[in-house]
């Protein structure tokens, strides 16, 4: 294949790109851009940044909103929207598809969700911090993933997917928390609008429209409009719409293959022009490889990979930036010691090991689950602590959870700190850990042999 100079020029970024790390020391590099900005001379510049509004609409229909809300109901939406792709894509044909596979995610999961839930409860309840029960419960996976990569083989590739579908499962139970806990007053008309947007997708689906156009307006347009003005927050719009898309294909495996060796002999014996541009025969070939490749392609793997690297490499930077920055003011140590901040701190780094490993050791002895292969419990008790980094749903939960900004604060200080401090203790904990497997007797279930992230 010729190359480029511009691909000579873009092959190191798109390496740097490439490497499972990457998206999470991105995360990284944000959080700590945001927390310095925030408390550096210009700190009114970075929370007036986040301040400034922006209409979008036409005359007699207008939303105007903050930048920062438009990150957190807009962009988001497009984070949720991918999270719904990936959830839809495990229980069709992933680590939840069936309950032999899913069993000791979805076990550990709940474990890790419960537990912090009330440990959190044991220090708010009653309080004027309680309603952010549901900040501890969420795991963030890119940033887990980004770091887990550094720690090399010592993590087997059974463990990446287990923590991928826990963290699945854990996004389930927050989208659920968020729909049922975090909603308040519902506007029913505009709630009813969206309903009948959500049934012309899924009557699309059914009919076998695979034109992503069309689930996109009426996503957009209808479904995620209709929530915002409903009450209903508006991201949860993306997990529906994703739950739209077909995943089926118009041109099976084998006539693909079949298809693609005749476009091959035919182009092969199509007369060439010479020169920089190609024939007109071969033109239509190509052109019809190119339509069969899509046909071929579930629109919902096709959009998945599309907009991926968009949330990874946009949407999630963005949101950390926008919402990372905590200007500390006073006592930190008192801070740390707040209710709300305690509360989230032993959550996610005590609650969370102990309520992923408790739960998957439950399972295990009744013989409902067995450990990923090649991999023994003192590695499941790091992937425990590496869980228990919460940050981007967790900072996206606290923003609704609480109303008054002293307690935003304090909840976003105790995230950093303990995803901080899962962070340091699971890697340190896997890179050090002996990697020996688990014995024969609690012989290992077989897991996907391909990981995707």
């Amino acid at each position: 294949m010729k190359q480029e100079p511009i691909d000579i020029l873009l092959s190191p970024l798109r390496r740097v790109l490439a490497h499972p790390s990457t998206s999470g020391l991105l995360l990284l590099l944000m959080v700590v851009v945001a927390m310095i900005w925030a408390n550096s001379p210009w700190e009114a510049a970075y929370h007036h940044l986040w301040e400034t509004h922006f209409t979008i609409g036409f005359p007699g229909f207008s939303l105007d909103k903050s930048l920062h809300h438009w990150i957190n109901d807009g962009l988001m939406s497009i984070f949720f929207f991918v999270v719904g792709l990936e959830i839809k894509r495990e229980i069709i044909n992933g680590e939840l598809s069936s309950w032999k596979q899913a069993s000791l995610p979805i076990a550990a999961a709940v474990g890790g969700m419960v537990i912090p839930a009330l440990l959190y409860l044991v220090f708010n309840y009653g309080g004027e911090g309680a309603s952010g029960w549901g900040i501890p419960m969420a795991t963030d996976i890119a940033f887990t993933l980004g770091l887990l990569s550094l720690v090399g083989s010592r993590v087997p590739l059974s463990l990446k997917i287990f923590i991928t579908a826990l963290a699945t499962v854990d996004d389930i139970g927050a989208v659920l928390v968020i729909a049922i806990f975090y909603t308040p007053d519902v506007d029913f008309v505009h709630l009813a609008l969206a309903g009948a947007c959500l049934l012309v997708m899924l009557s699309g689906n059914l009919l076998g429209i695979r034109n992503v156009w069309f689930y996109l307006f009426f996503g957009i347009v209808g479904l995620w409009t209709g929530m915002l003005l409903s009450g209903v927050h508006a991201t949860l719009a993306g997990v529906l719409a994703a739950l739209t898309i077909p995943a089926r294909v118009k041109v099976e495996e084998q006539e693909y293959h079949h298809l693609l060796k005749s476009w091959s002999r035919h182009f092969a014996q199509a007369p060439s022009i010479g020169g920089p541009l190609i024939s007109s025969d071969q033109l239509h070939i190509t052109l019809e490889v190119v339509k069969g490749s899509v046909r071929a392609t579930p629109p919902l793997q096709r959009l998945e990979h599309v907009m991926a690297p968009l949330v990874t490499f946009g949407v999630m930077p963005l949101f950390a930036l926008a919402n990372a920055g905590v200007s500390i003011k006073g006592d930190i140590l008192a801070m740390l010691a707040h209710p709300v901040s305690l509360g989230i701190i032993v959550g996610l780094v005590v609650g969370k090991i102990g309520g992923i490993w408790l739960f998957s050791r439950i399972m295990a002895t009744a013989g409902w689950g067995r450990l990923p292969k090649s991999s023994n419990w003192s590695q499941m008790g790091g992937v425990g602590m590496m869980a228990g980094i919460g940050f981007t749903m967790s900072l996206f939960i606290a923003e609704m959870a609480f109303t008054d900004p002293v307690l935003v604060q304090h909840a976003k200080i105790g995230i950093l700190t303990a995803s901080f401090l899962a962070a340091v203790t699971g890697m340190l904990w896997l890179y050090f850990l002996p990697t020996r497997p688990t014995s024969a007797r609690h012989s290992p279930r077989p897991m996907a042999k391909k990981y995707a992230q």
